[in-house]
């Protein structure tokens, strides 16, 4: 099956040409534009990483999608439309994807994007010595030989990844996946320039040294405080490019950022923790909600040296049944988020949520369950257990832990330490299991249920829970050939429902202050909100 969306951008790229847009008039809307062609965004901590392999946060992502271009991108309402690679066929079984890569895409040094740097990269993400958080994803994207090229039984050279010429990629997998063009989005499948690595080592993502073949470059990075990126002239839509400058301001407090968003200072910045009512009536044309793909949760630690009392089932799901999500999303959050009560939100394609016992029970059914189940394992108010819950600093994960402890105490006698970290040592607590519960939250790294649920999969990289079910495995494992995998997606929520090694909380909106210059251009209707600073433009006032 021969599958071309190289049409996708004709019709843009014809628009785009021509005197108008030199005449600082849009080219298909006739706005004036500004003269000033900056974006300025807020973020709430240090990005991890700039290295396409290296970087696992949502902000750091943002910015890797600036600097470096997959195989495919996404239009604004998360269709695919082409990056470096212009089309791509299959053989019969779908087994075999062959990428025809775009003869126009160069590095910002000037050299050719060629599909050997695809096979590099993707043959780095997977290679043990590279350490990379990430890379498990090659397994969910059912590359062949991924799981042995991870553990380092088989070498890089097996990856199911080659060249086959310049401007020709093949890509093999272990099986079919349905969805396997969309995960070709994410960013640690982004190539990589291997000279420039060699060269400079990890030193190779500083400004000076950094060689992209996005639509822009990395001009300047000061850490915790600013990442700027500037236009990159060799891209090869550099024409078509209004942007010409988008800067990134590390803010860790958000009400800061808010009355620096009034002041002028930012063109985006989220809402902070229950303040969207009022400013929707403020400032109606700047105050923006709509659903996400993501999932806000709290992880519970059940590795073999987690506490005893959290290896307990009981102590977990009361646990969970003792939080009121309807007052977290309504009275502390206030920004149209949704309870949630199993881990895939309903926004996925293709996904229907089933119906876990506990979501259909009143309040006060699942307190009194909470209570009785505490009991059975020996603890109540009489007998208080003590908890720890990290987050990462940030004062709607602050609003949120306040009101989940006051709900556990309240309802179960827990007694609650709260405790916030640093971004990046945040990750490392968490991801090592030297916590107890702690928040979590998870935006899909493609459109389809999978994206979620292989995060309670025993092998993830991401499973901070350290949870191990052989039912989900096997589950997980069968529903990536199936061309209905609803019945097995239902049944692992049942199955992490029961045993409750995460609490869903609420599934994310994003409710954002953008100033109306820019509005228009924002991808509001793609989940995913995966944004490209290229795409974007900025009207005159």
């Amino acid at each position: 099956m021969n599958i071309s969306i190289k049409a996708a951008l004709l019709g843009s790229a014809i628009a785009f040409a021509g005197p108008s847009f030199a005449d600082m008039t849009h080219p298909e809307t006739g706005e004036k534009l500004a003269e000033d062609q900056t974006f300025t965004y807020r973020v709430l901590d240090e990005h991890t990483s700039v290295d396409p392999q290296i970087v696992e946060d949502v902000t750091g992502s943002e910015i890797v999608r600036d600097l470096f271009e997959g195989l495919y991108n996404q239009d604004a309402d998360g269709n695919l439309v082409p990056g470096v690679a212009v089309s791509h066929t299959t053989n019969d079984d779908k087994t075999v994807y062959t990428f025809k890569l775009r003869d126009n895409a160069k590095w910002s040094d000037g050299k050719p994007v060629t599909a050997g740097d695809f096979v590099y990269a993707w043959r780095r993400l997977a290679d043990p010595k590279t350490a990379s958080e990430y890379q498990w994803y090659m397994e969910v994207m059912s590359i062949k030989n991924a799981g042995g090229v991870m553990s380092g039984d088989m070498p890089v050279e097996e990856l199911g990844v080659k060249a086959i010429d310049d401007h020709t990629l093949e890509v093999t997998l272990e099986t079919a996946l349905p969805y396997f063009a969309l995960t070709t989005t994410h960013t640690s499948t982004f190539p990589s320039p291997q000279w420039a690595i060699e060269e400079h080592g990890a030193d190779w993502i500083k400004p000076e040294n950094i060689v992209v073949n996005g639509a822009y470059k990395l001009t300047e990075h000061v850490a915790n405080e600013r990442s700027v990126r500037e236009r990159n002239e060799m891209y090869w839509d550099n024409e078509n490019t209004i942007i010409d400058k988008t800067v990134a301001l590390v803010i860790n407090d958000e009400n800061v950022a808010l009355t620096r968003y009034l002041a002028g200072e930012l063109d985006r910045t989220e809402i902070p923790a229950g303040q969207y009512p009022s400013l929707s009536q403020s400032h109606p044309g700047e105050a923006v909600v709509f659903p996400r793909l993501c999932s806000y949760y709290y992880t519970i630690n059940v590795s073999d040296n987690a506490p005893e009392f959290l290896k307990d089932v009981r102590v977990r799901q009361a646990l969970s049944y003792a939080i009121n999500r309807d007052i977290i999303t309504e009275k502390v959050l206030q920004a149209g988020q949704y309870p949630a009560y199993t881990f895939t939100p309903g926004t996925t394609a293709g996904f229907e949520v089933p119906e876990v016992d506990y979501a259909g029970w009143s309040q006060e059914a699942r307190n009194a369950k909470a209570v009785e189940l505490m009991a059975e394992a020996g603890y109540g108010k009489d007998a208080p257990l003590d908890i720890t819950l990290i987050y990462n600093t940030d004062e709607s994960h602050k609003k949120v832990a306040l009101a989940v402890s006051q709900m556990w105490k309240q309802a179960l006698g827990v007694n609650v330490t709260l405790e916030n970290q640093e971004w990046k040592t945040f990750l490392n607590t968490r991801g090592e299991q030297n916590y107890e519960i702690a928040r979590a939250g998870w935006c899909g790294d493609y459109n389809e249920a999978s994206t979620f649920l292989d995060l309670v999969q025993s092998g993830s990289g991401y499973n901070d829970a350290k949870y191990a079910n052989e039912m989900v495995d096997s589950l997980l494992a069968e529903a990536k050939t199936m061309d209905n995998p609803q019945p097995n997606y239902s049944k692992v929520e049942e199955i992490i429902a029961a045993d409750m090694p995460i609490i869903p909380i609420y599934h994310y909106t994003e409710d954002y202050m953008l100033q109306p210059s820019i509005v228009g251009s924002w991808p509001v209707k793609n989940v995913e909100q995966n944004w490209y600073s290229k795409d974007l433009y900025k009207v005159a006032k």
